[in-house]
């Protein structure tokens, strides 16, 4: 406090001291205007010329007495300048029930308590004022505060056998710490604890929007891997959307090389089993003897080789997930009524085992066959078609969206300078159109394996026609049309049968590096089955 006037009834100066000696503030406050403002306010500004007070207004019996106080921020000015009803609001926070105050010197004493604490404490009014905080406070930490300036926010504090949350903060003029402050935030913990329940279910609520976010990424992601723009690729798209979220057998229906395998990924990823695994299966591999322990595993010992642990089959791994089906159509018919029997029941029983299991699976199938036509030439069974076909999806050939090619083109060309940390050349304008009068009987597979032996030859940077040409011609030299022949040495020392395997490995051999690799189209070529296919595969070299 710098000064003090008082005034008597009439309005007249009777008493000046400090800075009330000055002619201005005796200007000031015998203005009759100015006191019936500062009387209803009861805290005002005084500016000044030079300087400036926030001036406390009260009436006493015979008159009025007039507090100047001075070094005011500007923030302190601003509310009172700007608020009306200031007073009141001070008014208002020193007498809160539930935001009570604890007011310390710099020598931990008392200078203030709010009515609700005096109340708590037992205290009457202004009976802990000069007392040392600790001798009226249980358990405080604001003598703490002030020696150290440092502030203790949302601290639990314990006060006869209650507990309330409250907030310490060292008050500091002209940068020394004169005073501390405690506050009460809440009546009690249990009002934080119904915060911390609320922030708790926004905090899961955004998990769950990040949570979909993350799986409606991953979804689009799979989606994009199904490269295209045209409406046969659009509408493909639109039944995964449509079809990835209800628990239902999809069967895929498409030739070879035009990514089957990629809508039957998407379709697990969108759907409600994309935590669980997605086990592939290839259907035209299974033979007769072996199709029990690979789709429903087997028990310790239970014959001859067997792991000792035991196995799971493909339909338990794939329980609370999805088992793809690849080449069904190419399933032998023994097999398909073992297959039958598990969709229908959902029920498996380990080779050597007693006890049935339950297993949870999404079914979906793709094949390259017309199963209606193999129903009809008893190669498909009738039932187990209804079974895995309730919806169909038909990826269409390569030539029937030739306009996705140049999109193609430069997804392959990504993958690959990534795959062989090379940087991705430029493409000349001709090599798309060059592509795409092309005729692709092998589909996308056989457009990726294209670009990649172009990628392989292409120098500088830059990917030409001549570059396709050149591949093409040392693919041929690499693949000669050269025919098996018994020689000597096939023939000396051997059995009928070791000749015919031999021959038989040979012929396989050669198919397979002059198809490169196409199992499909070296099996059509020695007019067998691919389950035979795969069977001396396995036999002569090892898969």
């Amino acid at each position: 406090m710098k000064g003090l006037i008082v005034l008597d009834d009439a309005g007249q100066v009777v008493v000046q001291m400090g800075v009330g000696q000055d002619p201005r503030l005796s200007a000031v406050v015998t203005n009759p205007e100015w006191v019936s403002e500062a009387q209803e306010r009861r805290i005002v500004p005084v500016l000044l010329t030079d300087t400036r007070y926030i001036a406390l207004v009260n009436a006493v019996e015979g008159g009025q007495f007039v507090l100047f106080f001075d070094k005011t921020t500007d923030t302190v000015l601003r509310f009172f300048t700007q608020v009306d009803f200031a007073f009141d609001i001070i008014d208002h926070i020193l007498n809160d029930p539930y935001d009570a105050m604890a007011v310390i010197d710099s020598k931990a004493r008392l200078s203030f308590v709010s009515p609700v604490h005096e109340r708590f404490f037992g205290l009457k009014t202004g009976e802990g004022v000069g007392r040392n905080v600790r001798d009226v406070i249980q358990n405080t930490r604001l003598h703490h505060v002030v020696r150290t300036g440092v502030a203790e926010v949302g601290q639990i504090h314990k006060m006869r056998d209650s507990e309330r949350v409250v907030s310490r903060h060292p008050i500091r003029h002209d940068g020394l710490v004169v005073g501390a402050i405690g506050r009460v935030m809440f009546k009690g913990p249990q009002q934080v604890e119904a915060l911390a329940r609320r922030i708790n279910v926004l905090e899961k609520e955004i998990a769950t929007y990040r949570t979909q976010r993350k799986k409606s990424q991953r979804a689009e992601a799979c989606l994009r891997a199904i490269v295209g723009e045209s409406s046969a690729i659009e509408a493909v798209r639109d039944q995964i959307r449509k079809v990835a979220p209800l628990d239902i057998p999809v069967l895929i229906q498409g030739d070879s090389g035009t990514g089957k395998e990629l809508v039957a990924k998407a379709l697990h990823t969108m759907s409600s089993r994309s935590k669980g695994r997605l086990v592939t299966v290839n259907a035209a591999a299974l033979p007769a003897s072996l199709v029990e322990s690979e789709l429903f595993g087997y028990e310790p010992g239970s014959f001859t080789g067997a792991d000792r642990k035991g196995r799971l089959g493909k339909f338990e791994q794939a329980d609370k997930g999805t088992i793809f089906l690849d080449e069904i159509g190419d399933m032998p018919i023994e097999v398909q009524s073992k297959l039958l029997r598990v969709l229908q029941d959902r029920i498996v029983e380990r080779v050597g085992g007693e006890n049935p299991r339950h297993v949870d699976f999404r079914l979906c199938s793709a094949t390259n066959r017309d199963l209606e036509k193999f129903i009809q030439e008893e190669k498909f069974r009738l039932d187990l078609f209804y079974r895995i076909s309730p919806v169909v999806i038909k990826m269409p050939n390569l030539s029937e969206r030739v306009g996705d090619i140049p999109l193609l083109l430069e997804h392959f060309l990504k993958e690959m300078a990534e795959q062989y940390d090379r940087p991705v050349p430029e493409v000349e304008d001709s090599v798309p159109e060059f592509l795409m009068e092309r005729s692709w009987p092998g589909n996308v597979r056989e457009l990726q394996h294209v670009i990649e032996r172009a990628f392989v030859f292409c120098e500088n940077g830059m990917m030409r026609v001549s570059d396709f040409q050149s591949a093409d011609s040392h693919a041929v030299r690499q693949r000669p049309e050269a025919k098996p022949r018994l020689d000597a040495s096939m023939a000396e020392g051997g059995s009928l049968k070791d000749v015919l395997g031999e021959m038989e490995r040979k012929l396989i051999a050669d198919a397979m590096i002059r198809f490169d690799g196409n199992k499909k189209k070296v099996a059509e070529q020695l007019g067998v089955s691919r389950s035979y296919l795969y069977k001396k595969l396995e036999e002569a070299f090892g898969g």
